[in-house]
């Protein structure tokens, strides 16, 4: 008779185990081996081969960039270039002459003008646009190339060519070191109420906001509107030591899970906070994005501030920069990001990609989840962190994505600029609603604003025009133009704030545009009107 011994059992199914995983280790490990090995010799045929000469670093790049494209949209490879204006963008700080820019056929195209620094003080302006550099044409150039021409050692020379509405003009600059200040605006906006806006979590965000908010101390603010709209987020150390200014200690700001357990970790406070009772209202848009993400769901989870708005864009994916070689880099996502009440954020489900249509699922599709904040009350996952309160605005349709991506708005601002006079105050700036027909009579010329429909059926048009259907080309096209018009006059509200805003710019700088908010933003007039209104503002944190 056999005596049955467990432990004999046991032995015998962690060797079956240990065989499985290590059978299955090697097997996938020898299938990415084949892969490469494959690419390896076909790289080689074609480059002794192939009729015409190849470019190996075009051909690659193309073949790494078609490999990711079915991941999502935050896994990049970095080329060396590449990994220096990341690390300039991480570090917020460089040298250059000053100016944020477009890349187009003819050069290089200015579309911002950082006061003070040498593009300004030179007479650039935000339109100009720089055709050739040391006396090197720059037309056509690939953005690898144009990236890094106007970035080189502070204080050394560049001579540039400019085109400006048609004429064209030389000048000699000298790089500066520039500055790229996360926190490019902080100030009372009544007596006792201040206004902080956060663009970036650069390297230097935290002590930015925390030397803002000392400012705003000492002018006697009691109250805060703390604005991370259009902020796309950055570095999520920088966000968790912000959060902590308004958490206590030891508090879970985020956790994040991913595949490699030691990449799944718990974050916590650090520090002591710089103020736990100051009443905040944190402000939000489509376009607060990722570590603007942490900032204002973890706030919102320990019922610390108010988060007004519009729902954010929903980015729970978090990345890490892996070394390659040759001074490449991959940056890849390595986990989602978990809120401190359990919700994961992110809206698009890209494991699920449609490959046949390339349509990404939202985790929303398949339901959405509740949870709890400190205090009760219910918030959810599935997309973005919803506001406790919410701006009523027209919502964006995709007509109108289209226009703001497009450089329509851009354009329109620069011929408004010349064609009218000099503004020396922001008092003055008059730009009325009955103005939205004057941008859609500019629509009429402009070449940038241009509809996935219109390109196909201009497509269409082009190879079929033997077909002899040219006659009906000009009453299609007004058709379009005409459905293009009604679906952005939807978003006339929103469509118009941009446009003055971009208008204000070019006289004012950022700044004036942050000025012009602070007396007629709408969500910042009503985030200071809860904040006067104590009653309101504790009984929607109470949860009752």
């Amino acid at each position: 008779m056999r005596i049955f011994n467990p432990k004999k059992k046991t032995i015998v199914l962690l060797l079956i185990g240990i065989v499985f995983l290590t059978y299955s280790f090697k097997s996938k490990f020898f299938e990415v081996a084949k892969q490469i090995e494959i690419y390896n010799s076909l790289f080689k045929e074609l480059n002794m081969y192939y009729v015409d000469e190849i470019n190996p670093a075009e051909f690659t790049n193309k073949a790494i960039k078609n490999t990711l494209k079915d991941l999502d949209p935050y896994t990049i490879f970095y080329t060396e270039q590449d990994v220096e204006t990341a690390r300039i963008r991480r570090a917020g700080e460089y040298g250059g002459i000053g100016v944020a820019v477009h890349y187009l056929e003819q050069g290089i195209q200015i579309s911002e003008i950082y006061k003070d620094f040498s593009a300004d003080k030179a007479g650039l302006k935000a339109g100009d646009i720089i055709i050739s550099v040391d006396n090197q044409s720059i037309k056509n150039r690939k953005v690898e190339e144009l990236s890094m021409l106007l970035k080189g050692t502070p204080n050394s020379k560049l001579s540039i060519e400019v085109s400006r509405q048609g004429k064209i003009f030389r000048k000699d600059i000298f790089r500066d070191k520039v500055l790229i200040n996360a926190v490019p605006f902080a100030e009372m906006i009544d007596e006792n109420t201040g206004y902080i806006v956060l663009t970036a979590f650069n390297e230097k965000a935290s002590s930015e906001v925390k030397k803002a908010y000392r400012k705003l101390k000492k002018q006697g603010m009691t109250k805060l509107v703390f604005d991370l709209r259009y902020n796309p987020g950055g570095s999520l150390l920088e966000s968790i030591r912000i959060s902590n200014f308004f958490l206590p200690k030891g508090r879970e700001i985020v956790r994040t899970k991913a595949k490699i357990k030691k990449w799944s970790t718990t974050y916590t406070t650090k520090n002591d906070p710089l103020d736990l009772e100051i009443p905040i209202v944190v402000l939000i848009n489509e376009r607060s994005a990722s570590a603007s993400e942490i900032v204002s769901g973890s706030l919102q989870d320990y019922d610390r501030a108010v988060i007004m708005g519009k729902r954010s864009f929903g980015k729970g994916l978090v990345q890490r920069q892996k070394e390659l070689t040759y001074g490449t880099q991959l940056k890849l996502t390595i986990s989602k990001y978990y809120t401190p009440s359990g919700r994961c954020i992110q809206e698009l489900d890209y494991k699920n990609r449609d490959l046949n249509t390339g349509k990404v699922p939202k985790f929303s599709d398949s339901g959405i989840h509740e949870f709890k904040t400190a205090n009760g009350r219910t918030v959810y996952d599935g997309g973005g962190v919803m506001p406790d309160v919410e701006i009523n605005t027209s919502n964006r349709n995709k007509t109108t994505e289209e226009l703001l991506k497009s450089k329509a708005i851009f354009d329109f601002a620069t011929l408004y600029f010349y064609e009218n006079k000099i503004l020396e105050n922001l008092s003055d700036f008059k730009f009325k609603n009955s103005s939205f027909n004057k941008f859609v009579d500019y629509l009429k010329i402009d070449t940038t604003f241009v509809i996935p429909q219109e390109s196909l059926f201009k497509k269409a048009f082009l190879s079929a025009k033997e077909n002899n259907i040219s006659s009906a080309y000009n009453e299609i096209t007004e058709k379009i133009a005409a459905y293009k018009i009604n679906e952005i006059a939807k978003n006339e509200d929103i469509i118009l704030e941009l446009i003055k805003l971009e208008i204000i710019e070019r006289y004012f700088y950022k700044e004036g545009v942050y000025q012009y908010n602070l007396k007629n933003d709408k969500t910042i007039s009503e985030a200071l009107s809860l904040l006067k209104n104590e009653e309101k503002y504790s009984k929607i944190l109470s949860g009752k």
